[in-house]
């Protein structure tokens, strides 16, 4: 089973501001949620926020990028939702 990876407007704005290496990062958490699914354990100081809701961080050090995606599992569709630094994550 497949899910469907998609930026929202604002994280996709977001992303094309960040160092390269961190977008390729985001890239392959990316491909990684489409075949394994929204639950990222392997992933540095991933956590469930809430019901759906998800984060992990891309690059650790200063600044720290994080990456905030939600998931719908009856119609297998996750959403990141905001990436960029962690002091103005959406947690």
């Amino acid at each position: 089973m497949t899910w469907n990876v998609t930026l929202n407007g604002k994280a996709n704005k977001q992303a094309e501001k960040m160092p390269m290496a961190v977008r390729f990062a985001l890239q392959t958490l990316m491909d990684e949620i489409a075949i394994k699914g929204s639950v990222r354990g392997d992933w540095p100081n991933y956590s469930k926020l809430s019901e759906g809701r998800h984060h992990c961080h891309l690059k650790k050090g200063k600044p720290t990028y994080v990456a905030v995606w939600t998931a719908e599992k009856k119609t297998v569709r996750v959403e990141i939702i905001y990436v960029g630094t962690h002091e103005k994550a959406p947690y």
